[in-house]
């Protein structure tokens, strides 16, 4: 009820940048430009947790690009979805792009997958600003030829504490193994070019363990396809010994699959980072 009601003030009231405080504007070209002027870059955070996928930001996490997505985010100035779900698009875009000059497979539907934010949050603000941006975001996508659509299947497993106060190691700590992929998640995964995205990268803990819980889903579903496989060669009585021991299935456990059997890498975009983590004169 109180997104609906955001979005009817947003209409009826006139309202000023979120970005610089211009009158009457929701969103003012100069900040336009701040939030998606340059060109995505992939991100690094120093220092680079384990298991983080490759990361595309649009800007660097400061002044306009830092007071709009604040806006969004904690006083639901929904106004600034569109503006922000075709800024993530963008970055969506370019990681693809670049995924494919590496020679990665480019076939497939592009599912977003938001990295979801605790529930008390999700009640405190009265909406889910990540989810809000992916729809908008894929609906960018397809509006400009892209086939994609919203996948949002990983949820919190265990309750979390706020992130706001604590360093790098602590994030990581505070995170590790506390999402997972819900059930039927990953039929929802399987076929398409996953995306991860969130509003913004700081340490990466959290991409990283969104990262996990998505690889395990991913393996569980290859897994499911290849034990089927398995069976019926030995219900027909086919080359399965030369199947087991060139190693084309992996037997034992749930997460452990053909090195290639996942598809093209997992990649993730974010509307920014802090402006040290860009690197420079690569994708």
């Amino acid at each position: 009820m109180r997104g609906w009601l955001r979005d009817l003030t947003d209409l009826v009231l006139p309202t000023d940048c979120a970005g610089c405080g211009a009158p009457r504007t929701a969103l003012c070209a100069c900040c336009r430009t701040a939030l998606a002027g340059s060109a995505p870059r992939r991100v690094r955070p120093q220092p680079e947790p384990a298991g983080l996928p490759a990361v595309y930001a649009s800007a660097p996490y400061a002044e306009a690009v830092r007071a709009l997505l604040l806006a969004h985010k904690e006083r639901g100035a929904l106004t600034l979805t569109g503006a922000l779900g075709t800024a993530l698009a963008r970055v969506v875009r370019a990681g693809l792009d670049a995924s494919a000059g590496t020679g990665a497979g480019t076939a497939g539907t592009v599912v977003l997958v938001p990295v979801p934010s605790a529930r008390w949050a999700v009640r405190a603000r009265g909406h889910d600003p990540v989810r809000r941006m992916a729809l908008a975001a894929a609906g960018e996508l397809r509006r400009t030829g892209t086939a994609a659509r919203v996948a949002a299947v990983l949820r919190q497993r265990r309750p979390v504490a706020d992130q706001a106060e604590l360093d790098a190691r602590r994030r990581l700590a505070n995170l590790a193994g506390a999402l997972e992929v819900t059930a039927g998640g990953d039929r929802l995964l399987a076929g398409g070019r996953v995306v991860l995205v969130d509003d913004l990268i700081t340490t990466g803990a959290s991409l990283a363990e969104a990262a996990r819980a998505l690889r395990i889903g991913e393996s569980r579903a290859v897994y499911k396809n290849a034990t089927r496989e398995v069976r019926e060669e030995r219900s027909t009585g086919g080359p399965e010994k030369a199947k087991w021991e060139t190693g084309k299935w992996v037997h034992g456990a749930a997460n452990k699959t053909p090195a290639n059997a996942l598809g093209p890498p997992l990649r993730a975009a974010v509307i920014a980072a802090p402006a040290d983590s860009f690197e420079r004169n690569r994708n």
